[in-house]
């Protein structure tokens, strides 16, 4: 599977008992992020079996307690349990700082490197890049400097039609990386065979975009365009709109509207206020807007490699 996605918190403000703040676990095209990093995170990673030495790359959305406070821990574990490869942290301006001043005072320096990626762009951008996957920030409006994060699969080659090639001696297996890579095959006569009719297409890369806290923000539609799946906060419900401009955050209904602005295959939305009791209410209210949603709920395993998204636990 391509793309697998494990809520381990989706609550916001103060941890309780069955609530828990933001952190997400993400496998696209085997690679493995750790998205936010509420407290206590590390025990659900444990609890819904994350292994922690495939996380390299954490991503924080915010400097807010909620998204980051579970981090120092995190990264203190990792040196009790020896770690030894590069661990890349991606955040707001002053994630270093902090993360250091906590080390520095507690004499918790770790044997591995940490490296920082501190973000001030308003702007998107591309911040992580390899041959199977790219992340780029989604800019967002809250109370403080906050991004949102895109995770795209790079596209696949395409796979050969085993078939329609033994029809032609010509082609050798040392012709098949060509022939992945969209090249036509001219045989010794000069007639040329088109790709097509040598190759499958694959499968359309894989999307996920994750959007922390925000006010109602419609500029980022075009950032996230018919992604296969978004995750959006909802923190409120429209009954307390009001909220919305002075803690910047998003009701159920704006969340939707962002979801079918953009023609996402799914949403899913997190992030719930305290002061509700019943969380069905948001996805009711969102569905008023955009049929195909989700509520986070920690522990929730979804599969995307094919529609619809398929709810492991």
């Amino acid at each position: 599977m391509s793309l697998n996605l494990t809520i381990l918190g989706c609550h916001s403000a103060t941890p309780r008992v069955n609530a828990h703040p933001t952190s997400q676990y993400l496998e696209i095209n085997n690679r493995h992020f750790l998205i936010d990093c509420g407290e206590g995170t590390q025990r659900q990673m444990r609890k819904y079996k994350i292994g922690f030495s495939k996380i390299n790359h954490i991503f924080i959305s915010h400097l807010h307690g909620d998204h980051f406070f579970g981090l120092i821990g995190l990264i203190s574990t990792f040196g009790i349990l020896n770690r030894e490869k590069d661990l890349h942290i991606y955040g707001p301006k002053g994630i270093k700082e902090v993360t250091v001043l906590q080390l520095k005072l507690s004499k918790s320096w770790t044997k591995y490197n940490i490296v920082f990626h501190e973000l001030s762009s308003n702007k998107s951008e591309l911040i992580f890049e390899d041959d199977k996957v790219s992340v780029h920030t989604i800019p967002l409006s809250h109370r403080v400097y906050t991004n949102g994060y895109l995770f795209t699969e790079k596209p696949k080659l395409k796979k050969l039609h085993i078939e329609n090639i033994k029809q032609y001696d010509e082609i050798d297996t040392c012709d098949y990386h060509n022939l992945k890579a969209g090249k036509d095959f001219t045989l010794s006569s000069g007639e040329v065979i088109p790709n097509l009719k040598l190759t499958i297409e694959p499968s359309k890369p894989k999307s996920f975009a994750f959007c922390s806290d925000t006010e109602y923000k419609p500029d980022i539609v075009p950032i996230i365009k018919d992604v296969d799946v978004l995750y959006h906060e909802a923190t409120f419900l429209k009954d307390r709109e009001d909220l919305c401009d002075k803690t910047k955050h998003s009701t159920a209904e704006q969340a939707a509207s962002i979801a079918s602005q953009a023609n996402v295959g799914k949403l899913i939305i997190g992030h719930y206020s305290s002061r509700y009791n019943n969380i069905n209410d948001f996805k009711n209210e969102a569905q008023t807007v955009f049929e195909n949603v989700e509520l986070a709920e920690a522990g929730k395993r979804y599969s995307i490699d094919s529609f619809p998204i398929q709810v492991l636990n």
